[in-house]
């Protein structure tokens, strides 16, 4: 596919149709070609650039999902941002710690059901020592050793590196010998510092939370990074989060896999109203575009729905997410969708794609049961 410099096959104008040459031709976009696509492109061309980049890195026709669920261990946390609707302050008679017989139950069913891992998050709590990490992540890897662990976030590392004294790597370093697996990139919100200013003040900055992932990547753990747009930032601040994450990766390649999603504000302390399914796919087809070192991105079926979700398998995506057995953070702001097994194959084979269950690092699991 060509794009005339002159002209964009879409009827848009000369600038655009140089900067969509530039993606058509496998070229790194610079900050002003993406500003153009991203302000300035029809959505029929970011469609079909994001899609044409997707078969490029991925052309076999398959879509990927894991297996597994979110845990969130405890629901107390200091930070008190504004977006989240799930967190309770320490005083609060809502918060909890899970007990280990619940999260007992809770992974033998994931297993049951065919998963092959589980998320953990929780808020930053401030009566937990780091033993207690340590030794729930000793007890599920000796437990069930062939489970993946996918836990914690550059905010909690931030936070137990500042509360025990401790430097961000010997938290890495301590959570990985007594069995962390890999870290999520939950907590990056938009990684502008005036941005987080305003909707979570008592959280890491952006500069820390790339720090906490690059020296994840040092020690060898492979990572997420996301994006939750669509709150207080202006859409030039997502542009910068986009090339942020892009910078680290040139640097460490470890992270596995990108995955925006928009702001849910019910019962949240942040008055907005959500962002349309056309604004996400539009950032999610500029993620394709933007970073090329990032060989998957995720379609967020649990923030926009099935529908949704299906029609990002044409604006970039090449993985479906999670089969989300649990799932509360999102679900406390208002929003819930659940999708079985077979419902999940069965939106990806309407889309046109095969189904393969895959782990953390994209290998492929072995065909589980539609369930």
């Amino acid at each position: 596919m060509m794009f005339d410099r002159a002209r964009s096959p879409f009827g848009e104008d000369a600038d655009v149709g140089e900067a969509a040459d530039l993606a058509a031709r496998g070229k790194r976009l610079d900050r002003r070609a993406a500003d153009i696509l991203y302000y300035r492109a029809s959505p029929h061309t970011l469609a079909s650039l994001a899609h044409s980049m997707r078969l490029r890195l991925h052309p076999k026709a398959f879509v990927t999902y894991v297996g597994d669920r979110n845990i969130n261990y405890s629901n107390v946390c200091v930070c008190g941002c504004r977006f989240c609707a799930f967190f309770r302050p320490p005083e609060s008679k809502e918060g909890y710690v899970i007990s280990r017989e619940e999260m007992a139950s809770k992974v033998e069913e994931t297993l049951r059901l065919g998963g092959t891992q589980i998320l953990l998050q929780g808020g930053h709590h401030p009566g937990l020592p780091l033993e207690w990490y340590e030794d729930l992540l000793r007890w599920l890897r000796t437990t069930w050793p062939g489970l993946h662990i996918h836990a914690f976030s550059p905010p909690e590392i931030f936070f137990w590196s500042q509360k025990f004294k401790l430097s961000v790597k010997e938290i890495l370093s301590r959570l990985r010998a007594a069995g962390l697996h890999s870290l999520p990139g939950g907590g990056a919100e938009i990684l502008h510092n005036d941005v987080r200013a305003r909707v979570s003040p008592n959280k890491c900055s952006a500069d820390q939370w790339l720090f906490v992932m690059e020296e994840a990547h040092k020690q060898g753990l492979r990572t997420t990074a996301t994006m939750m747009f669509g709150h207080v930032e202006e859409p030039s601040h997502r542009l910068d989060h986009l090339f942020a994450v892009r910078s680290l990766q040139d640097r460490t390649q470890g992270f596995t896999a990108f995955i925006p999603w928009t702001f849910q504000p019910a019962y949240t302390r942040i008055r907005c109203t959500p962002l349309p399914a056309p604004a996400y796919l539009r950032l999610l087809a500029l993620s394709r575009l933007v970073l090329d070192n990032i060989l998957n991105i995720q379609a967020s079926w649990v923030t926009m729905g099935p529908q949704v979700a299906q029609l990002a398998l044409y604006y970039g995506a090449n993985d479906f997410g999670s089969l989300m057995i649990e799932e509360n953070v999102v679900a406390a702001a208002g929003v819930s969708h659940s999708l079985s097994r077979a419902e999940i194959h069965k939106v990806i084979r309407a889309a046109g794609f095969a189904p393969v269950q895959r782990t953390m690092d994209y290998t492929p699991v072995e065909p589980q049961p539609e369930m």
